[in-house]
């Protein structure tokens, strides 16, 4: 299987991007939990323009995110591994049984209650940490089972974006949303001119984030909308889009990510924190990513390989399948970011990013054991001596 340039810089950021994560959530946690306490969270909660710090990186910052995912949504599909029906068809069955069998399992705990907003939570995986953890692998993975889950984590993303759109926004104001919207059209017709350079896309994609960010829809959605207006071109490094995302992947893995887990992951840990797992939220997260995922990834594998809609890849077993759907179970960024939208209350909000990290944390040891135990052990050798 051919695979670009951009696809293992790809690759090669977001091994590195998961490690700095996990560093930048214990670093956080440890420092939400000591003598510096009080200060450290201070920080997050400084004034900045009319809001706090914290208010910028999660509705400012995360939109330039977005655009990098709706980036990378747009290159699969035009030219990746979403691009032809038979490479598609298994990923993105496997990410919407990814995303309904975690969402049916936190209703079934949470329906009627106050925490049922909850249920975009477990639906989401992190793409960054779910590579990382593959990659401690090494070469015992084969590349197919690496593009998998990336396509996987990809339509996941798309996945959750339509869920934050649809069910996560408060009360419209039509006369901001309808100005984003023209804003977008505008873009539209700057590609359909034949517009290649990216000055008026970022210029015009400022102003729509600005009547976005008060429209009632979350902000970062511009973000995405802004991507689907970017030139594709040939797809290269050298076209619009290849080199706006070429240059996003360093700033928004090792800057916007690594803040954000900074500025949400700063929870201030109760002598009963293990609690919060059992309540009807922590129980509906938590089964969602460590059950829900690689159970609703299997069956929906099963299902359409079963029905003829789409075949195993060369070099995939069913075996290594399921297990790197346990990975999907890694949620931490969009699970987090769903759960600002999703609560008010503080303490709903420390419940669930509670529950996120802890199961994030199993589904890793899980998926990284069980595919280490279905791998072939000496791949990297045999490889080598071919």
């Amino acid at each position: 299987m051919k695979v670009t340039r951009l696809f293992n810089a790809l690759l090669e950021n977001e091994r590195t991007s998961g490690m700095l994560l996990v560093i930048c959530t214990i670093i956080s946690l440890a420092l939400a939990n000591s003598q510096l306490q009080h200060g450290y969270l201070a920080i997050w909660h400084h004034p900045v323009a009319g809001n706090n710090l914290e208010y910028w990186i999660n509705d400012g910052l995360m939109a330039v995110f977005f655009l990098m995912v709706g980036l990378e949504l747009k290159r699969e599909v035009v030219r990746g591994e979403l691009s032809r029906r038979d490479q598609a068809m298994l990923p993105a069955l496997a990410a919407l049984g990814g995303i309904l069998v975690p969402a049916g399992i936190h209703m079934v705990f949470n329906h009627g209650t106050p925490t049922h907003a909850g249920a975009g939570i477990p639906m989401a995986t992190d793409i960054a940490f779910a590579i990382g953890v593959l990659s401690l692998l090494g070469s015992r993975v084969p590349l197919p089972l690496k593009v998998f889950l990336t396509a996987l984590a990809v339509i996941d993303d798309l996945g959750a974006i339509l869920v934050i759109a649809v069910f996560y926004s408060t009360s419209l104001h039509w006369g901001y949303l309808g100005g984003a919207l023209a804003i977008f059209l505008v873009l539209l017709a700057l590609n359909k001119a034949g517009v290649k350079h990216l000055l008026p896309y970022i210029l015009l994609g400022v102003v729509m984030w600005y009547l976005m960010l008060h429209s009632g829809v979350h902000a970062t959605i511009a973000g995405v909308l802004m991507a689907m207006t970017i030139p594709f071109g040939d797809g290269s490094s050298k076209s619009s889009s290849g080199r706006l995302l070429y240059f996003l992947h360093k700033p928004v893995s090792f800057g916007i990510l690594p803040l954000f887990a900074l500025a949400n992951t700063g929870i201030v840990l109760e002598s009963d924190w293990f609690n919060h797992l059992f309540t009807p939220n922590g129980l509906g997260i938590s089964l969602g990513l460590i059950v829900g995922k690689p159970v609703g990834i299997a069956l929906f594998c099963a299902a359409s390989v079963a029905l003829g809609v789409a075949v195993l890849p060369k070099g995939i077993g069913w075996r290594q399948l399921i297990a790197v759907g346990a990975l999907g179970g890694i949620g931490f960024t969009m699970s987090i970011f769903i759960t600002i939208l999703a609560f008010d209350d503080p303490h709903m909000v420390v419940e669930s990013k509670t529950s996120i990290l802890v199961s994030s944390t199993v589904a890793a040891i899980i998926g990284y054991f069980w595919l280490g135990s279905v791998l072939p052990a000496q791949a990297g050798v045999r490889k080598a001596q071919v």
